[in-house]
């Protein structure tokens, strides 16, 4: 690896640890970052969530204010976003790559549609957020975002932003930091599957780990103090780019 690969691969590394807390498409950085380094994309793909996992946890403790009083919404949302990113990553190593990525930028548009509408759609499924269906509801969205996240995951924080906005009434600040919790359990738990049964590459894994730890406490610095107005338009923007990166590639 030349020097430029490992300068490209830091500077990918940090500016998606800053993406990653504030909005979620961090990976349409590191990922070709990777690839543009020579790597395979399986490799490239395996590499990107394990580096990225320390970068997601940095995160988590920049919004750690905003997560108080969410402990045991975290722990009950943990178990399905454990059990999708366990099923993501077992696709990853046994389907060929051109199954799943036809559907993922439709997955990422539709999220961005549901960022937009998201007030009005919350307001109109607020009489039913104490049932016992929107409960499940919001389990089995953050299920299959996990899915995603651990076959691919570019874009999944737009997509759990969406889900969670939907199904729960609450600050977008705290529903941001609740995402970077699903992300770390998401991409911690597909990591731990890569490195037991798929080839890392671990200098590529490493750069990625250093920078994004900088990146993700950086990002969570400017994105708490954000009016959650130009927080969702941030989120749209990001969205909206990795739909368009997604179907160009």
């Amino acid at each position: 690896m030349s020097a430029f690969q490992v300068v490209t691969i830091l500077a990918a590394g940090l500016i998606a640890g800053i993406v990653n807390a504030i909005v979620g498409s961090g990976s349409l950085l590191t990922f070709p970052a990777l690839l543009a380094a020579g790597y395979s994309p399986v490799v490239a793909n395996v590499s990107n969530s394990v580096g990225l996992v320390l970068g997601n946890v940095s995160g988590v403790v920049g919004y750690r204010r905003e997560l108080a009083g969410q402990e045991r919404r975290a722990a009950q949302l943990a178990i399905p976003a454990a059990l999708g990113s366990l099923v993501g990553a077992a696709l990853l190593l046994a389907l060929p790559e051109a199954v799943f990525h036809r559907v993922v930028p439709a997955l990422v548009l539709l999220a961005v549609v549901l960022v937009l509408v998201q007030p009005r759609l919350s307001a109109a499924l607020a009489r039913y957020r104490d049932h016992a269906a929107s409960w499940w509801g919001l389990r089995i969205g953050v299920a299959l975002t996990a899915v995603y996240g651990g076959y691919f995951g570019a874009a999944m924080g737009v997509l759990l932003i969406a889900v969670l906005s939907v199904f729960l009434k609450d600050d977008l600040q705290r529903i941001n930091a609740l995402k970077n919790v699903m992300a770390t359990v998401i991409n911690a738990l597909a990591a731990v599957v890569f490195v037991v049964f798929a080839h890392v590459a671990w200098v590529a894994a490493a750069l990625i780990a250093i920078s994004s730890i900088a990146g993700g406490l950086l990002g969570a610095a400017v994105g708490r103090r954000l009016h959650p107005n130009v927080l969702r338009s941030l989120i749209v923007i990001g969205g909206l780019a990795a739909f368009i990166k997604l179907l160009a590639s």
